[in-house]
């Protein structure tokens, strides 16, 4: 039923009630019906199944099979390493899934503990969980509106509505019944909404909804969707299942042919398991956890917070960004625009206390005398964020209001009320007394006096020009009296006015957010608003900020999007640009309508409204500042300064960090892929098996490790947001990583087994371990290069990276330690190297990092030409 535009008298009798409130022997039976007027949420997952529920990736089930082969051939140290990772990173997991679960308790936080009805006839106070509709609610300044409310009488009655509508203005509401049924939840003037501030005057209203039926209760039933995962989850996912059969294929091959030539089965049994060990990267994890862990903190300088670690790198994949409008793409403070005045249109920044005429300076007087804000300890000024603007225009022009008001001294007031949409404020001066009267322009004609045709023409072409504009017109008029008028004569005192203008204002756009949506243009990003604000203040800002430029670029609002099927709403999602008077369900429904299209989509908000839509989306972005608890809680990332530009800085970031974790899967993978091809070729070529099982732990351990980690450090590719999203389903062995990975892997395996067959018909007995090190110095030349895709090692700046500069460093210093001391070559099955051989090592080695340099020489070559 559609409470809002049904009349009061067949609301109370739908509700079977009255306005002497129910008697307490219906009010059981209605808690029977109805239940308690109280949050829930679905059954929660025990913290041990979310904890066990970690280790079901395909991936970790090999790693630690292999662990356990390593554990129960001896090879404890691995085994232990192997699966300390897996469980660090299962703790990480369970962290961020069980705190992830608090948006619902945030919600019920929200609700009213205790409220007025009127029960037997009798006002009393009950605890808000024991609502029931038909129950008669009383409330006033400073309650939260325990449940779903139909007015039914209102005495200047204002609701902030911030937390569900979006919009920090309050709201004037009265029990006038509505015309229209799709009526959106900001315009529903004759209702108030669980959860929501009274803020001003007292009303008397029936309860409609409780519990999960409220508006609230909806979106609370929304937040217990299933999250969407990130980019990097699908994509690491679906990297690990490949690799992991792939890698356990080919050890069971190296296997079975060391059988066919007649290895001992214990030894090669021991090398296929290394090999299996050290060709999964168990270290990937570490790595992109520590890698987001970076990008995580560096955010938090750019006013970035990341609740969910993962979201860090989804930013560099984000194709949509849907923002809300107020505080994120303007700057949450109403702002005087226009000053229409004497027939002309003047600028703010143009008026001059100086040079006004005389009906200015009295449009100046009535802007700060008719105006209740006050000053705080600080001086600071308190009060409407419309009277805020209207202050600080006279203050630009000298007009102070509480040095004014010591010679206009305010005597009395007729408040403002939604039915005269007008307010006046009397003042006494010198010998008489004036009237200021603010309101709607359209309104204040009609009370003028000496006004011909042409004069209230041009006015009222004024206010439409100005609220076509966007912005929000308020006239002002005054009246001089030989006598203090009583309050009591409203028609008189406001009456016979004299005109002396307008203003039209707005919350203006941020200029950084104007920046910030070029850049999101640049970066192949698009920008949409989302606003429960008016469609015409919304394409105002829309346009100026650069949202809306293409013809084909639309506007649609809350009724029109529910008159679209969803299939109508899935065609032309694309090209809309700007949203306004929606409803929770339909920013819902707006971010699923996008994902449907393959769009990778990031959604800002604040308000509980925002919540559902936050937790669906790739990214949600909380605001820090005007954001809720739940908002907070439902998103992954909060933006401790509110502003849309810090995003920006944010995809930045986001690309850097999957830049950096592609670079350690290229480097591993080729790491990984020499290692393989030198011992599966080896034999096809009648070679002994080039490296013993210690051998390929050590270089899994150390020289994969260090340097791989280093790697999250690199700093971001030029030109890095001058280039497009990456492509949701984009494989992470794109862009030739996978190709990259098999050449420079089969040149690995070349020059190693060329080194072994060399040395060997050398008769060179220390030839394992200058196939060893020849291979881990391939290595670190590979680290180097690789460093950027396209850049020359020597053009990046070699010590743009110290730590990985450092990490190849003291892995070369590690490995010249294991051949070097004696104590450790029994262990590692080495044997000290004559200069000359390491020369020879180091020489051999340096090939892969020149071969890599001359492939980024060619990539080079080929962007300049295209």
């Amino acid at each position: 039923m559609a409470w809002h535009n049904t009349n009061i008298e067949d609301n109370l009798s739908k509700l079977n009630t009255s306005t002497k409130g129910l008697s307490s022997d219906e009010i059981p039976r209605r808690v029977e019906e109805y239940g308690l007027n109280v949050i829930t949420a679905q059954k929660k997952k025990s913290p041990i199944t979310l904890f066990l529920a970690q280790f079901k990736d395909f991936m970790i089930i090999v790693l630690m099979a292999a662990a356990v082969l390593a554990g129960v051939f001896g090879d404890l140290i691995d085994a232990t390493a192997i699966l300390l990772i897996v469980i660090i990173n299962a703790i990480v997991g369970f962290i961020q899934e069980y705190n992830a679960e608090k948006a619902i308790e945030s919600l019920k936080k929200m609700a009213a503990s205790s409220a007025v009805v009127i029960r037997d006839g009798k006002p009393v106070t009950i605890p808000a969980e024991e609502l029931v509709p038909g129950d008669i609610v009383k409330l006033e300044a400073g309650n939260i509106v325990p449940a779903d409310l139909r007015l039914i009488e209102t005495s200047q009655l204002k609701l902030t509505e911030a937390s569900l509508t979006g919009e920090s203005e309050a709201v004037e509401k009265n029990p006038n019944t509505l015309d229209r049924e799709d009526v959106p939840l900001g315009d529903r003037l004759n209702m108030a909404f669980k959860s929501t501030h009274v803020a001003y005057g007292r009303a008397t209203a029936v309860v409609v909804h409780t519990a999960m039926h409220t508006e609230l209760g909806k979106i609370a039933g929304m937040l217990q969707g299933e999250e969407s995962k990130t980019p990097l989850q699908h994509r690491l996912a679906a990297f690990g299942k490949k690799l992991s059969w792939a890698v356990l294929a080919i050890c069971a091959l190296v296997f079975i042919i060391g059988i066919i030539r007649g290895e001992e089965p214990l030894p090669i049994l021991l090398t296929a398991i290394s090999l299996a060990v050290a060709a999964i990267p168990e270290a990937l994890p570490a790595v992109v956890t520590i890698a987001l862990a970076i990008g995580a903190k560096r955010m938090v300088k750019q006013q970035a917070l990341i609740r969910k670690l993962p979201a860090v790198e989804t930013l560099g994949s984000v194709t949509y960004i849907c923002s809300d409008k107020t505080g994120t793409l303007t700057k949450n403070k109403m702002t005087v625009e226009k000053v229409y005045v004497e027939g002309n249109f003047i600028a703010p920044a143009d008026m001059h206390l100086d040079g006004i005429s005389e009906n200015e300076k009295w449009l100046l007087h009535a802007l700060t005398l008719n105006n209740d804000v006050v000053a705080d300890a600080n001086k600071n000024a308190m009060g409407d964020p419309t009277e805020i603007a209207l202050y600080e225009l006279a203050e630009q022009n000298n007009i102070i209001k509480f040095e004014l008001e010591e010679s206009f001294p305010r005597v009395n007031e007729i408040p403002f009320d939604g039915d005269r949409k007008m307010m006046t404020t009397i003042h006494r001066h010198d010998n008489a007394h004036y009237s200021f009267t603010k309101g709607a322009l359209d309104i204040l004609v009609t009370k003028a006096a000496g006004l011909t045709d042409e004069d209230s023409e041009k006015l009222k072409d004024a206010s439409d020009t100005m609220a076509m504009d966007g912005l929000r017109v308020l006239g002002f008029a005054m009246r001089k009296w030989d006598h203090e008028p009583s309050v009591e004569e409203v028609k008189t005192i406001e009456s016979n006015l004299e005109i002396l203008g307008a203003v039209g204002m707005m919350d203006p756009p941020r200029e950084e957010a104007i920046q910030a949506v070029t850049e999101c243009k640049t970066a192949g990003i698009k920008t949409v608003m989302i606003t429960g604000d008016h469609p015409l203040t919304a394409k105002t800002i829309a346009k100026r900020i650069g949202i809306l430029e293409e013809n084909n670029d639309e506007v649609i609002t809350g009724p029109q999007l529910d008159a679209l099927t969803d299939q109508e709403f899935t065609d032309k999602v694309e090209h809309i640009r700007v949203y306004a008077r929606v409803s929770p369900v339909q920013k819902l429904k707006i971010v699923q309508a996008l994902q449907e299209k393959g769009q990778f989509v990031a959604m800002t908000g604040d308000g509980v409204n925002d919540a559902p839509s936050l937790k669906k989306a790739n990214i949600g972005i909380a605001m820090g500042i005007t954001g809720t608890d739940v908002s907070k809680e439902a998103g992954h990332m909060i933006l401790l300064d509110d502003n849309f530009a810090t995003i920006v800085k944010s995809v930045k970031s986001g690309r850097r960090i999957y830049d950096n974790i592609r670079k350690f899967i290229k480097y591993v993978l080729t790491g990984n892929s020499g290692e393989i091809w030198t011992i599966f070729l080896a034999p096809f070529f009648g070679l002994p098996v080039p490296l013993l099982p210690i051998h390929i732990l050590w270089i899994n351990l150390v020289t994969d490790g260090l340097p791989g980690l280093a790697l999250a450090y690199e700093p971001a590719e030029k030109g890095i947001m001058k280039r497009p999203p990456r492509h949701p389903n984009e494989s992470i062995f794109a862009k030739g990583l996978g190709f990259h990975a098999i050449w420079v892997g089969l040149l690995m395996g070349a020059i190693t087994l060329i080194t072994q067959a060399f040395e060997i018909r050398s008769g060179n007995h220390d030839w394992q371990t200058i196939v060893f090190t020849v291979l881990c110095f391939s290595q670190m030349g590979h680290v180097l290069a690789i460093r950027s895709e396209q850049d020359s090692f020597f053009t990046q700046g070699i010590f743009s990276n110290k730590r990985l500069i450092f990490s190849v460093a003291l892995t070369f210093l590690l490995q010249l330690m294991i051949i070097y001391t004696p104590v450790m070559n029994p262990i590692f099955k080495t044997a000290p190297l004559s200069l000359t051989d390491l020369g020879i090592a180091m020489a051999i080695s340096s090939a892969v990092f020149f071969a890599v340099e001359i492939e980024k020489w060619f990539k080079r070559r080929k962007s300049r030409t295209v």
